[in-house]
């Protein structure tokens, strides 16, 4: 059985018919669901808001990860967890006290994971990733949706995975954005653990098969 975790991105499912998509990815070999949430200022869009992923959570028989793209999230952190957040990530360059921050989630009882945009390196990680359950790297640039993979993710993966192994840390590795079978592979290939996908999922025919698909990756 593959170790990869699967999170499908909820931005890209039908809003129409949510319920729907949501029962689908209870039914499938997924095994989060990722929460996409944005502000309007740190990154351009505006995604849900506390009312929507609380009535994603009542539905949701799986874990809510939530990638939280906002300024100040600190301000947010309980709320998020009130409404079911099990994963909270933030972002590096969202956040000027971003240790207090991590401790902050950690203390709430959830994963507490650091997001690094395209242009910012692992290397400012260092010093934070003990006290981290996972890092996201963004493989496209944060705030929209069906973008093209960026490819250099595949090496910066591998150098966090180093980073990781050299410490003998079991911090997580998570790639949003881009991801299908192809990139996938490769990515599991340089080191990742979870894989986010959204249209790949629910722009697909036949979205069950695709989340199979994913999450029988093996690593090499």
């Amino acid at each position: 059985m593959s170790n990869i975790l699967i999170a499908p991105s909820v931005l890209a499912a039908d809003f129409a018919n949510l319920q729907r998509d949501i029962e689908m990815v209870n039914n499938s070999q997924a095994d989060w669901f990722h929460i996409d949430v944005m502000d309007g200022h740190f990154v351009p869009n505006i995604s849900f808001g506390m009312p929507v992923i609380e009535a994603i959570n009542r539905h949701a028989t799986k874990p809510l990860d939530v990638h939280l793209m906002i300024e100040k999230p600190e301000r947010y952190l309980e709320e998020f967890k009130r409404i079911g957040a099990a994963n909270i990530t933030v972002h590096y360059e969202a956040c000027t006290h971003l240790h207090r921050t991590i401790q902050q989630i950690k203390d709430l009882g959830c994963l507490a994971g650091v997001v690094l945009n395209p242009a910012t390196p692992v290397s400012v990680v260092e010093e934070i990733l003990p006290d981290c359950g996972m890092i996201l790297l963004m493989s496209v640039n944060p705030g929209y949706g069906g973008q093209k993979f960026i490819e250099s993710t595949y090496e910066k993966v591998r150098k966090l995975r180093k980073m990781i192994d050299e410490r003998g840390l079991t911090t997580l590795i998570e790639i949003d954005g881009g991801v299908n079978q192809e990139t996938g592979q490769k990515l599991v290939d340089a080191g990742a653990d979870v894989l986010i996908a959204g249209s790949y999922v629910f722009g697909n025919s036949n979205p069950l098969e695709a989340i199979a698909g994913l999450k029988n990756i093996k690593r090499v």
